[in-house]
């Protein structure tokens, strides 16, 4: 594998609604945005909130860029 072709999973700043975790994550995806941010709310929905904990932990421990 090419150093050049590795992708890292990081907190964008320039895409972001709250931290930016849900738009970091369609990037290394290569999805849309607002089909990662849809399915993360019916996440929080449906698991009663825990999806919210893996949320703030992906806000504090991905890097921002």
């Amino acid at each position: 594998m090419n150093t050049t072709d590795t992708r890292r999973l990081v907190r964008r700043r320039d895409d972001r609604m709250v931290a930016g975790v849900c738009s970091g994550l369609a990037d290394y995806l290569a999805v849309d945005p607002t089909l990662v941010r849809l399915l993360a709310v019916v996440a929080v929905v449906f698991t009663g909130g825990t999806a919210l904990i893996a949320y703030l932990a992906a806000w504090i421990l991905v890097p921002e860029v």
